[in-house]
């Protein structure tokens, strides 16, 4: 029976072997022919589904992302917590291990791809800060937990400081470097209301993270 009877089936084993493929060898290491070796498909199988390797990577990161925002949906939607109880919930499950390893191990630094780089910005912009930060901020505002009379713009900063110039997957960044640019984000948030933002488990989770985007077991090759 044709294979391309079931696509969705045939989509799902792309995207499950090139998840896989990417984490173990990095994206830059893991090539479209390893795909079709791992997967027995046809090059046309593969192309009739996706225009490149970095089509089928975009996929894998839009499924993960998939999963990450149901998590941050269900602490967005706790009724339990107040604005900021929501917003450091948040902060811990976006940097949970089994959300950002594979992320981690993937990705090639952002400030080599400009194309990955700008698709991380416009991912804050156009999701992350309408979708779950600014609602929570503007909550935060109306139980007296955040201070803030630009809930949007404040969401903004937020985000960007923390995925883009926090984010050990930007560019290389020691430890040292990750400690001082989270005592500083610390700081700059704490007229709003919001103390200690990023939290010593939050600290020790960014420098686990700077140590594996340093050392992927084959994805960085190109940058020793």
């Amino acid at each position: 029976m044709p294979r391309n009877k079931y696509p969705e089936e045939t989509v799902r084993k792309i995207l499950d072997t090139a998840e896989r493929l990417f984490t173990e060898k990095g994206y830059e290491r893991a090539s479209l022919q390893d795909i079709i070796t791992e997967t027995g498909l046809s090059k046309g199988a593969i192309y009739h589904h996706f225009t490149s390797k970095e089509d089928i990577f975009y996929s894998v990161c839009d499924r993960i992302g998939q999963r990450n925002s149901k998590i941050l949906a269900q602490v967005r939607d706790n009724a339990a917590l107040n604005g900021l109880e929501k917003l450091r919930g948040m902060f811990k499950a976006s940097l949970q291990p089994e959300l950002q390893a594979k992320m981690f191990c993937m990705m090639p630094y952002l400030l080599d791809n400009a194309k990955f780089l700008a698709t991380e910005m416009r991912s804050i912009f156009t999701e992350v800060v309408p979708v779950f930060v600014e609602p929570v901020i503007r909550q935060g505002m109306a139980d007296g937990s955040i201070r803030t009379e630009h809930p949007k713009e404040l969401a903004e900063a937020m985000m960007m400081l923390s995925d883009v110039w926090i984010n050990p997957i930007v560019q290389p960044t020691t430890p040292e470097e990750i400690r001082a640019r989270c005592a500083i984000y610390n700081q700059l948030f704490r007229s709003f209301g919001i103390d200690e933002l990023i939290d010593q488990e939050i600290v020790d989770s960014l420098l686990q993270y700077t140590e594996m985007a340093h050392h992927p077991p084959l994805s960085r090759d190109a940058h020793s």
